[in-house]
């Protein structure tokens, strides 16, 4: 049988991984909205266009 300490410990480690859950979700949404938003560099211009030379291309 679980104590009551241990079933604290275990409320409050579970309480800590949901909030890096919570922290992880935050940060995938973000790096998606910007992997979405610009995924080449076109709207930028920072995409290189065709017949430019093979060197110095932004990616």
């Amino acid at each position: 049988m679980n104590t009551k300490s241990e079933s604290r410990d275990t409320d409050a480690r579970v309480r800590e991984l949901q909030t890096q859950v919570e922290d992880l979700k935050e940060l995938v949404n973000t790096l998606l909205s910007v992997i979405c938003e610009e995924p080449d560099g076109v709207s930028s211009g920072a995409a290189p266009s065709y017949g430019q030379p093979k060197m110095d291309y932004c990616m």
